[in-house]
């Protein structure tokens, strides 16, 4: 019983030394390490595709991985403008984080990490309030109740056992607690990195 219980401490612990602070030109957000080692080496990346539109509209491909006062280039591979992820890569070697095999349930207890308005390395906890279906045009969505702030964007949304369940994507304006993700199925589907 004890060994089951929600230690964000832990799981932030685990987590962070694989999430980063996204610089595209002008914008930030936030990016994770996912699944194995890149092909030829180097890490994967997810973050959303809004982070770093602007970029991939005018043909640049270069952004900026930051940690502390390290800085990696990385290069935006592809993009899904529909689910807004995008597939980041570097040949800095970090450890990648697993995508969580079961779709999350409600009232499921979560840990979101990222850089709200710059301030990297911030952890905030909720839990899963719904999983709302794909509809009218739009893909499915995680909704959560963890505070999230612009920034957040790209962040990993993790479970109770250290897997990635989400990519924190917007909060809802006019609305306190109402947090959303890309589900990393609807990533990892896409992809084919995790």
């Amino acid at each position: 019983q004890a060994g089951a219980a929600f230690n964000p401490e832990a799981v932030a612990s685990a987590v962070l030394p694989s999430v980063f602070r996204v610089r595209a030109g002008s914008s930030t957000g936030t990016a994770f390490a996912i699944g194995k080692p890149a092909a030829g080496g180097g890490t994967n990346l997810f973050t959303n595709y809004h982070v770093v539109d602007a970029l991939w509209q005018t043909g640049e491909r270069e952004v900026f991985l930051e940690r502390t006062d390290q800085r990696f280039p990385a290069t935006i591979v592809r993009v899904d403008e529909a689910n807004d992820v995008a597939h980041l890569r570097t040949n800095g070697k970090f450890t990648g984080l697993v995508a969580a095999p079961a779709a999350v349930k409600s009232g499921q207890q979560i840990v979101v990490v990222g850089a709200p308005l710059g301030l990297e390395d911030s952890v905030t906890t909720g839990v899963v309030s719904a999983f709302r279906e794909a509809g009218g045009g739009e893909g499915p969505v995680i909704q959560f109740d963890a505070p999230i702030n612009p920034g957040n964007s790209g962040g990993p949304v993790i479970n109770g056992s250290k897997q990635v369940v989400g990519i924190a994507t917007a909060k809802a304006r006019n609305a306190e607690g109402i947090g959303l993700a890309v589900p990393i199925k609807v990533a990892c589907d896409g992809f084919k990195i995790c």
